[in-house]
């Protein structure tokens, strides 16, 4: 069973795409996060966990969604990251999680995906998006050939930049960066509540019809990319920006 988070679609275009080419479904988890729904989840086959990389690590709203949730049948477990350009030392807290959740790791396989952490770092335009997706392709292929025989993956080599990565910069970045502060909508807003429904941590309210943040973010960048007025900025850093949203289409 493949499950998945995924803010702007680049973790969802993975999964389907794995899904499709291992005969499973790929199922997301957006709404059993948003509703706090920790019931459990029982497959028959390994799990297969799909998901962005924030700060080096599978995101925190995940990793505290899977220690709440009992995960019932199969005891292997997979896991694929997106990333824009490398994923640190992440191995090392998947084994770790993989163990207080009491499954089995199988190995984890990363995919460079475009960039949309616009609260940082520049999104590629929908051209440039498109080249980087498409060499992902033979990697998904590769991957899913090893998880349909229930292979392990091989083991990412990480060097000392990966391990600080992983470990100090992760700790820094969320107390430090992971913040909501920032975000505000422009006179674009049209009031239509979307930025409201996407969230996964339920942190935006409309007031007056505009969207007001709160204290629980966890940085997708949902609300900002898939606003369909380009409404919500992130400080002055996202204005001008492309905003990115994945649009491959992951049966082809």
């Amino acid at each position: 069973m493949i499950l998945y988070f995924s803010g702007t679609g680049n973790s969802a275009y993975i999964a389907k795409r794995t899904a499709k080419l291992i005969g499973e479904e790929a199922h997301d988890l957006f709404g059993r996060i948003k509703a706090k729904d920790f019931s459990p989840i029982h497959s028959d086959k390994p799990f297969v966990i799909c998901a962005p990389t924030y700060a080096w690590r599978i995101p925190r709203i995940l990793k505290d969604y899977l220690e709440k949730t009992p995960l019932t049948g199969n005891g292997k477990i997979y896991f694929l990251m997106t990333c824009g350009d490398d994923i640190g030392n992440a191995e090392k807290h998947l084994k770790k999680l993989s163990k207080r959740i009491g499954k089995e790791y199988m190995g984890c396989a990363y995919f460079r995906m475009p960039e949309n952490y616009i609260a940082m770092f520049t999104s590629p335009n929908d051209e440039q998006a498109l080249r980087i997706i498409a060499k992902s392709k033979a990697e998904t292929e590769e991957t899913a050939k090893l998880i349909s025989k229930e292979d392990i993956l091989p083991e990412i080599k990480v060097n000392l930049v990966g391990r600080l990565k992983s470990g100090i910069v992760n700790d820094v970045f969320y107390p430090f960066c992971v913040s909501a502060k920032k975000f505000y909508a422009t006179e674009k807003c049209i009031s239509c509540g979307k930025c409201e429904k996407l969230c996964p941590l339920s942190n935006i309210t409309l007031k007056d019809g505009k969207p007001v943040w709160g204290n629980n973010c966890t940085h997708c960048m949902a609300c900002i990319c898939k606003c369909p007025t380009e409404a919500i900025e992130y400080g002055k850093v996202s204005i001008g920006q492309n905003r990115y949203v994945c649009k491959a289409d992951a049966e082809e």
